[in-house]
């Protein structure tokens, strides 16, 4: 407590045990003599001392919460015990209603994480299939990474981009070196999935920084492998060589199809929406021209090829099939041929079956109702699960989930996770479905950032497990090559968690997910800008440098590379060391504002956003009402606040004004920022 300054005729402190009479005390003297104390300070010429309470407020005021400790969620309706029997009947069919509606609601998710698929596939497909035709980008590695990144995000998903891998491998269009690269690229791209579903939490600014941040370290965990394994991999081939031992090593004979557990409940609806001919893109990647004219959208579900020995016309005896086969009638040579002939038996059953729209209209179509679909079962399921997961049920959901194991087994917890990870991912055959899934669940609170990380490591073995089952199931011309992808795409992802898993100090993509958890929360529009920027615009950049060739590439990427580590290093040293670093260089005052922070940029958009909101008599009612109740908060937590200078108030009573332009941005998802 501080101590009370000595004036000529001090009083008696009355009031240490009620801060309340004695803030409106001072305040009452304060008035009273505001009019002395200024004749007496121009009089005497000198400053008299102030009574301050800076003490008092500081010890009364609340610690400031952590951000990314787990809320609890407490339970406000009436406790089971209070409840007669019908009450506790109602209680129960209510909550059996919640259960089958969070079924139906993840039903109706996952499928439209399908349809999305479907419609990426209808807006970029083709354009995935040329980007693989150029056989000499595709030798660098580097293009390569970046080609996958950009492919998987065109089709969402991992397995098509792998799939058209090998069937250019087993055309002999690629190599199995020049696979490998592409593999990792591709597990870059499927994490763009679970980013876009953390934007759907953008509403509350702590839920969003958790969910943000529990989406973006599957991105940090693949960056970092690649940028860790693919030098190694372009040196010494350890991934080629272990693969091709291994699939050396056995007798592989092709087998049954791969089970497709998730596929099973989903596809009899989302057939009813759209089915493609997958095989398009595979074929336009191979270099068949005629492919290029053909549609994705599948019309023809059940068709019936026919092989018969026909007779046919042939320019001369040279083109015979065989000598035995051939003669002459006049002047036309005839010889004896296979001919394949489609049977088509029946339409498929789709909405767009009969439709002359082009592909492109049709993935624009389905693109919008998914992303439609999607949020709407996003947002439904989160207001589900906090009503859920309230009190006794989310302290039993978190102990399961997030508690470790007694010491010395503390380590144990987070590889049960990986496994728990690896066997969801399994059942739903999608590593993508299963990261989605979760993103919402870490967002409200329920799993923690540190729990989610081996999760979603779990979640990248799940699925290269499923791939490598697939891979069984391919044809005999395939099957050597589709099962040694499969195994680099494993051993990739073993070779990562090695790397930044068991070490508690090498978890960066933890520290990296929550740093960006942190920014995205208080300027939210910087979430699509890193969305942008990771997955389409640098792999879209890189791409371009490529196709220049090897001395463009290296002479603007490595710069730029060498910049970006020194601006790391530097930004670390000022964090832990300052005083080793130069004087100018222990802080970024000397470059322009705008070039070390985002409070310039995050002005304009404001100022843009206010300017567009002016004009629009919805969203200004909005912005009233939003406005409003912030001016309501800040006028309740004022009262609380004591200054010693009266001016103090009335400056911030001023400020206060320009309120409604912020409340306004913050209502659309942007931070509150002062202009």
């Amino acid at each position: 407590m501080a101590p009370w300054p000595e004036v000529e005729k001090p009083e008696t402190n009355n009031y240490i045990g009620d801060s309340s009479k004695q803030n409106q005390n001072m305040a009452g003297k304060e008035g009273e003599n505001h009019k002395g104390t200024v004749a007496s300070l121009g009089n005497k010429g000198e400053i008299q001392p102030a009574f301050s309470t800076v003490a008092l407020i500081d010890e009364t005021r609340p610690e400031v919460e952590d951000p990314w400790a787990l809320p609890e969620l407490q339970d406000t309706g009436v406790k089971w015990s209070e409840l007669d029997t019908k009450g506790k009947i109602i209680r129960v069919l209510y909550g059996i209603g919640k259960f089958i509606m969070l079924l139906g609601l993840l039903y109706m998710f996952v499928c439209s994480l399908d349809v999305l698929s479907s419609a990426f596939q209808l807006v970029g497909g083709k354009a995935a299939g040329d980007i693989f035709k150029d056989d000499s980008v595709l030798s660098n590695p580097v293009a390569g990474l970046v080609i996958g990144v950009l492919v998987t995000v065109m089709v969402q998903s991992s397995s098509t981009s792998s799939s058209i891998v090998v069937s250019m491998v087993s055309s002999t269009l690629l190599t199995v070196q020049s696979a490998i690269p592409i593999i990792m690229g591709a597990n870059i791209g499927t994490s763009v999935t679970n980013t876009i579903v953390a934007l759907m939490q953008a509403g509350d600014r702590n839920e969003f920084r958790r969910a943000f941040a529990g989406a973006t370290i599957h991105d940090f965990f693949n960056w970092l492998a690649v940028f860790a394994l693919l030098p190694i991999e372009v040196i010494s081939g350890y991934l080629y060589h272990l693969t091709n031992v291994i699939v050396e090593s056995f007798h592989l004979e092709s087998g049954e199809d791969a089970p497709e557990l998730l596929k099973v409940i989903t596809d009899p609806f989302t057939k009813l929406i759209i089915e493609l001919d997958k095989s398009v893109i595979n074929a336009i990647a191979t270099n068949d021209e005629s492919a290029k004219n053909r549609s994705l959208v599948k019309v023809w579900c059940v068709t019936e090829t026919n092989v018969t020995l026909q007779n046919v016309t042939v320019p001369s005896s040279e083109n015979c099939t065989s000598p035995d086969l051939c003669w002459s009638d006049g002047n036309k040579t005839w010889t004896l041929e296979n001919i394949t002939e489609t049977e088509y038996i029946s339409k498929c059953q789709h909405l767009f079956a009969n439709s002359d729209l082009p592909d492109l209209a049709i993935g624009l179509i389905l693109l919008a109702l998914s992303l439609l679909v999607l949020c709407s079962c996003l947002v439904m399921i989160v207001k589900l699960l906090n009503s859920v997961l309230k009190g006794q049920v989310a302290s039993v959901i978190k102990k399961t989930i997030n508690t470790d194991f007694p010491f010395p087994f503390t380590w144990l917890a987070g590889y049960l996770a990986m496994l728990a990870g690896a066997g969801m991912t399994f059942v739903v055959q999608s590593s993508s479905v299963f990261t989605s899934a979760i993103t919402p669940l870490v967002g409200i609170g329920v799993i923690s950032i540190e729990r989610s990380y081996p999760l979603t490591l779990g979640a990248n073995i799940g699925t290269t497990t499923t791939a490598i089952l697939a891979a069984l199931a391919s044809p005999g011309s395939t099957l050597k090559y589709s099962l040694q992808i499969a195994l680099c795409h494993f051993f990739f992802n073993v070779s990562g968690i090695i790397l930044f898993y068991p070490i508690p100090l090498t978890r960066l993509p933890i520290r990296m997910s929550k740093t960006l958890g942190n920014i995205t929360a208080q300027y939210r529009w910087f979430a699509i800008f890193y969305l942008l920027v990771c997955f389409f615009l640098l792999p879209l950049f890189v791409f371009g440098l490529s196709l220049a060739g090897w001395p463009v590439l290296l002479g603007v990427c490595l710069p730029l590379a060498a910049l970006f580590i020194a601006v790391i290093v530097i930004n670390i040293m000022q964090k832990r060391r300052p005083h080793s670093l130069p004087e100018k260089l222990q802080n970024w005052d000397f470059l322009p504002v705008w070039m070390h922070s985002l409070e310039p940029w995050d002005n304009i958009i404001m100022s843009s956003l206010a300017f567009c909101g002016k004009h629009c008599c919805g969203f200004c009612k909005c912005c009233k009402v939003n406005a409003e109740q912030e001016g309501a908060k800040d006028k309740q937590l004022k009262t609380m606040e004591v200054y010693e200078n009266t001016m103090a108030m009335a400056d911030e009573e001023r400020g206060g004004r320009r309120a409604p332009a912020a409340a306004c941005v913050d209502k659309t998802g942007t931070n509150n920022t002062a202009l």
